[in-house]
């Protein structure tokens, strides 16, 4: 019942490791595509009302989304046209709209981390498990036999490998992400 109660959390942590690994794959590759569509049309723009309606189209760029968030507090400070009266408030906003684009894309990173970095341990506690129970095997058969410490290796060796397997892709995928 350990043994399976282990399998069954690595199977849990598995499945939500490689939903996380699927989606950030998803939402890089559209943040790429339609960041590389916003710059070259930010390049041929002459007005920035132009630039800002493809902002809107472009909500999966964060380039996009630091633009938008500039336009606007540099709208409330000129109502639109004319030179900024003051740079600072465009700077901060800048910063803050970076941060929130990178703080958005980090999002779930966390769990593939904790996911990788745990995975062998739970698959280690399993093993103890199944050398316990191996020796509990040999010491209610009285006799060191196959037969008496096989089931417990078996399963020592099952939830190493398992773990193992739950954290090598969580590993291989949080350091590009």
């Amino acid at each position: 019942p350990v043994a399976m109660s282990v399998l069954v959390l690595l199977l849990i942590a598995s499945l939500y490791s490689w939903t996380i690994i699927l989606g950030k794959i998803s939402t890089f590759s559209r943040a790429t595509k339609e960041s590389k569509r916003f710059i070259r049309e930010f390049r041929k723009a002459s007005r920035l009302q132009e630039i800002s309606a493809l902002a809107i189209k472009c909500k999966a760029s964060p380039l996009a989304m630091v633009f938008e968030d500039v336009y606007e507090t540099y709208k409330r400070q000129t109502g639109g046209s004319g030179p900024p009266r003051n740079l600072t408030p465009l700077e901060r906003s800048a910063q803050t709209a970076a941060s929130e684009s990178i703080t958005n894309l980090e999002r779930r990173l966390t769990w593939l981390a904790t996911i990788a970095s745990v995975s062998p341990f739970v698959g280690l506690f399993g093993t103890v498990i199944g050398i316990m129970d191996s020796f509990l095997g040999l010491g209610t058969a009285g006799a060191a036999t196959l037969r008496a410490v096989a089931p417990g290796i078996a399963e020592a060796l099952i939830t190493t490998v398992a773990g193992h397997f739950v954290a090598v892709p969580a590993v291989v995928a949080y350091n590009p992400f």
